[in-house]
């Protein structure tokens, strides 16, 4: 008989993998009872994980349907890369648009422990969904990370950085610190985000990326117009 987190991957499945889309309605409880052979509160705490994961919402009318889209956190994605062997959503893209070396700002070189002005590589990209820009990223990985992905140096997509990164260097990614702050953009980002105009006010999203041992595999600045839903769903055990 199938449990309630195996209820709740298969529905996780189907939203991850595009099956079901953003305000698609999942079955009722009676429906998930009757399919999975389970009690009521079996399927509910199914239901209640998924909500939890901001994967799904309630409706006035009391039903369960998929949540818009919104900016996934890294978790969703290194699930989704496990899955599907695709960093990206459905009805995602990513275009790279820099490749090369710079010099770490103060945020950049806090983070990568290493001196203001320090080089260090960065991928830029712009993310969108079924065609609208979502999100500038902009990736920093230390030399050791280079050295063993030297794919990460060409403006070629990987299809999963930090995973390939992680792979190779031979430690899983262990947790994330991710900083949210919101700010003016710059020029260059109203352009990459579909060219806004006047003030515009952007969420940045710092994440700095921990292996198993200790290093740092990658530092990244993500900036999301700030209509932006962002979701968090962080297992605290």
């Amino acid at each position: 008989m199938a449990g309630y987190a195996d209820i709740a991957a298969h529905f996780r499945r189907q939203i991850e993998g595009g099956e079901l889309k953003p305000g698609d309605r999942l079955p009722t409880l009676r429906e998930v009872m009757q399919e999975f052979g389970v009690a009521q509160q079996t399927a509910s705490r199914a239901y209640k994980v998924l909500k939890g994961e901001g994967l799904t919402e309630a409706t006035t009318g009391g039903g369960t349907v998929v949540a818009k889209a919104g900016s996934d956190n890294i978790a969703a994605r290194v699930r989704n890369h496990a899955a599907t062997g695709k960093a990206l959503g459905a009805g995602e893209t990513s275009r790279i648009v820099e490749v090369g070396t710079v010099g770490a700002d103060e945020t950049v070189a806090a983070r990568l422990e290493v001196e203001p002005g320090t080089p260090v590589h960065v991928r830029r990209r712009v993310v969108s969904r079924d065609g609208a820009p979502v999100h500038l990223s902009s990736s920093y990985y230390p030399a050791y990370v280079i050295e063993v992905t030297p794919e990460l140096a060409e403006a070629v997509s990987t299809g999963g950085s930090r995973e390939l990164a992680a792979e190779r260097l031979g430690t899983a990614q262990e947790r994330v610190l991710e900083e949210v702050t919101s700010r003016l953009a710059t020029e260059p980002e109203k352009e990459a985000l579909g060219g806004l105009t006047g003030s515009v006010i952007v969420t940045q999203v710092v994440r700095t990326v921990l292996l198993a041992d200790g290093r740092i595999v990658e530092v990244a600045v993500k900036v999301t117009n700030g209509s932006t839903v962002l979701r968090w769903s962080t297992p605290l055990s």
